[in-house]
């Protein structure tokens, strides 16, 4: 089961990947190339996938092994470099920036 952080819905939506691209992604094989296990938010990692068509996709997300796998952000690597350095905890933090505030 997938569970989108805003972010996630906010930057799909920008970057036009849409959920069966994601779903795609995380099905076939998939390559943990970060690993965040002391991150403050929980356990997470950075996933690299293909859709069918070819697709590479980032997927910053919670261990692909627990049953509720959160996508907390997605996007296409830069071509100009192997890796894009996200850690969740400042996606997460940029979140609750865009959130009003509490009552």
């Amino acid at each position: 089961m997938l569970r989108f952080s805003r972010h996630a819905l906010d930057q799909s939506i920008r970057r036009d990947i849409s959920v069966g691209e994601l779903e795609e992604a995380l099905v076939g094989n998939i390559e943990i190339i970060e690993d965040y296990p002391d991150d403050k938010y929980g356990p997470s990692c950075l996933v690299l996938g293909y859709t069918s068509s070819g697709r590479a996709l980032h997927v910053p997300c919670s261990y692909p092994s627990r049953p509720i796998l959160k996508v907390i952000t997605i996007y296409e690597p830069d071509e100009s470099s192997p890796f894009k350095v996200v850690t969740p905890s400042s996606i997460i933090s940029q979140d609750n920036a865009d959130s009003p505030p509490a009552q």
